[in-house]
């Protein structure tokens, strides 16, 4: 792949996107790049006072940039059906929406509104959730995806089918890879649902390397319970990581350039996709299980008490 870079992000004019936590990091610097190429973006974040800073800043930049700030709190599905009933009554049709937000480490097990395991529930379901109650928005969209944010951390995830709330042992990075393995498993059997049922999505996913972002700035590096990559992971930073900038470069690929495809996966190309130019990136056997799939989605929907259709 030839080296992509913001510069390569084709005119969104007319064309609506929604990105999840957008009020930093990734999520902040997508909806900037949306924003400054046309796109009508929506900021959903859960704090009005980061969001509207974040939307001050877009509009600092980029003079007639069209944003609002809409919040959302994925760790409460109450949350997430009223912010989806809100763009419905705003908006007949969404082009673009990205996964984006997400809550890392923890080191206490937490729980969310609904009594799912903080990042589990927020991370994985509040997207399922989300992307289930804009979807009739979607299906009238203009060549509408939806990009799910996923993490390197995904390699060491593992569905527990029989403990997805992790109540019986909780290992706040293995937990953290659970949700972001679901987003990627999400991300493919979304698009096969959607080739399936004639819905006319491109779904795919990203992961942004290493980024110096708030997520790992955040990461608690004296707590014996965080595991050693990540305690190494958090010191070592400015020389592994990339940019947020740089690391946003996927997600946009994944949600603007031609090139990109339904069911893709892209992330940097350097050493253990850890920061680079923008690449097809590794998807582990687990993701790409249809079977392991479908049962997580059947799982999904009686949990958040959604279909999708």
């Amino acid at each position: 792949m030839t080296e992509w870079t913001i510069r390569d992000i084709p005119s969104q004019a007319g064309r609506f996107a929604i990105v999840t936590g957008a009020n930093s990091g990734i999520g902040y610097e997508s909806a900037l790049a949306l924003a400054a190429v046309g796109a009508d973006v929506v900021l959903a974040a859960r704090s009005p006072a980061k969001g509207e800073a974040a939307v001050a800043r877009i509009k600092a930049l980029t003079p007639g940039a069209k944003v609002a700030f809409r919040r959302l709190d994925l760790a409460d599905l109450g949350s997430v059906r009223s912010f989806a009933a809100a763009i419905a009554d705003e908006h007949p049709a969404l082009d673009l929406l990205v996964n984006n937000a997400g809550v890392m480490t923890p080191q206490v097990r937490q729980l969310t509104r609904d009594g799912f395991e903080l990042q589990f529930g927020t991370n994985y379901l509040g997207h399922f959730a989300l992307t289930a109650h804009l979807l009739p928005l979607l299906r009238r969209g203009d060549r509408p995806r939806v990009v799910h944010v996923s993490s390197l951390a995904a390699r060491r995830g593992r569905i527990a089918f029989d403990d997805l709330q992790r109540t019986r042992r909780y290992r706040p990075f293995l937990v953290y890879g659970q949700s972001k393995l679901a987003n990627l498993m999400f991300a493919l059997e979304l698009q096969r649902r959607s080739d399936a049922g004639g819905w006319g999505l491109m779904s795919n996913a990203a992961h942004p390397g290493a980024s110096a972002t708030a997520l790992l700035a955040n990461v608690p590096t004296r707590d014996a319970r965080t595991p050693l990559s990540l305690r190494f992971a958090r010191w070592f930073t400015p020389f592994i990581s990339q940019s947020s900038a740089d690391g946003a470069l996927p997600t946009l690929f994944a949600a603007t350039a031609p090139d990109a495809c339904g069911g893709g996966y892209y992330g940097p190309d350097g050493f253990y996709e850890l920061k680079g130019k923008v690449a097809p990136a590794k998807i582990v056997a687990a993701a790409r299980d249809p079977t392991a799939a479908a049962r997580l989605w059947d799982v999904s929907q009686e949990l958040t008490r959604l279909q999708f259709g």
